[in-house]
């Protein structure tokens, strides 16, 4: 889905698909030298890195496997509450292995530091994160990023997997959310 689709809920394109092709290829040229001969996991955190993951993986050039898990430390709001439940927990035993996590967007950092943490305490050897967008304004918990998207200013954004009461996830860009979609409703 493109901007032009949904043009009256979009105040504006911050990250164009094709900025988001092009640092995607980046880092995964990056990993793929940094990981060459390794065994490589790659974890997502459901429902909004799952473009990432897939655009990522894809421009990969080693093997590496994949599995998901389910976060929220949101609940009904759009702020963090900083208290994190798993929804869905991942497949594998991630002992000894060396892991990725790919990442939508690092807001507070809440979410992603409890993730570190517990991957590291399950007996993870490494683990790294590749964030395509960081909000640094509204970061609480530094979370150590190895590999770097798009910092974005603090403003509501949507697409490529971001959504806002789970539309625009499908928009192939990032962009900003107008207000007046989602004022008056419960922060």
């Amino acid at each position: 889905m493109q901007i032009a689709d949904v043009q009256d809920e979009i105040d504006h394109e911050l990250v164009s698909k094709a900025q988001i092709e092009g640092k995607i290829k980046e880092v995964a040229a990056q990993v793929s030298k940094d990981y060459a001969g390794k065994d490589l996991l790659l974890v997502a955190v459901l429902k909004g890195a799952v473009n990432t993951l897939a655009a990522f993986s894809q421009a990969l050039s080693i093997n590496v496997q994949m599995d998901f898990m389910s976060l929220s430390s949101y609940g009904e709001g759009f702020e963090s509450s900083g208290k994190i439940t798993v929804r869905q927990d991942l497949s594998c035993d991630v002992k000894g292995r060396n892991i990725l996590i790919v990442e939508d967007i690092i807001d507070s950092g809440y979410t992603l530091d409890w993730l570190v943490r517990e991957l590291k305490g399950r007996g993870a050897a490494s683990v790294e994160v590749f964030a395509l967008l960081e909000k640094p304004s509204r970061r609480e918990v530094e979370v150590p990023l190895k590999y770097k998207g798009y910092e974005v200013p603090d403003e509501f954004v949507v697409g490529f997997g971001l959504d806002y009461k789970e539309h625009f996830r499908n928009l192939d860009s990032i962009a900003v959310l107008k207000p007046s979609v989602y004022e008056g409703a419960a922060a």
